[in-house]
């Protein structure tokens, strides 16, 4: 690793930083927890292929499983999620957002966008720096150590 390297990667983490602290900082202005914001969003966004069940959006959250169930349970206390049975199977359960956790996730969404936007030339710049690094003066090495180049179309 060298010095350059180092800072890339300080710069990237302090980018990504910075963004936390203001959706954590968004979502307490909102009324909800940072975890309930990205509770909501987890599930909002899950992909079609997914069941919204705990074990998806703890594998989504990276959480553990019982750290997933009881942010599920305050934000169904808080009327942000609503839990039911699959009608598949009656053992499953599966969670959807109410229209409360749909306003909240909207207002919160709209202002995470702009704040993407305005943020996205240094977290850019940042990526570019670490690839930078990471394609940089060792690449022949991993070519050499590998046997394929690190630029794909040069295979």
């Amino acid at each position: 690793m060298t010095p350059a390297e180092y800072r890339a990667f300080a710069a990237f983490r302090y980018e990504l930083r910075r963004f936390i602290n203001f959706s954590e900082t968004a979502a307490r202005a909102a009324g909800i927890e940072p975890q309930q914001h990205q509770l909501l969003l987890a599930l909002k966004g899950l992909p079609a292929d997914l069941r919204p069940t705990i074990g998806t959006l703890a594998e989504r959250l990276q959480l553990r499983h019982n750290s997933t169930v009881e942010l599920a349970q305050r934000s169904i206390e808080s009327g942000l999620l609503q839990r039911r049975s699959s009608p598949h199977d009656g053992r499953e359960v599966l969670l959807s957002v109410t229209a409360r956790g749909e306003r909240v996730l909207q207002k919160l969404s709209i202002e995470h966008r702009a704040e993407m936007r305005s943020a996205a030339p240094a977290l850019i710049r940042t990526l570019h720096a670490l690839m930078e690094g990471v394609e940089g003066p060792h690449a022949q090495a991993r070519e050499n150590y590998s046997g394929e180049s690190p630029h794909p179309e040069e295979n």
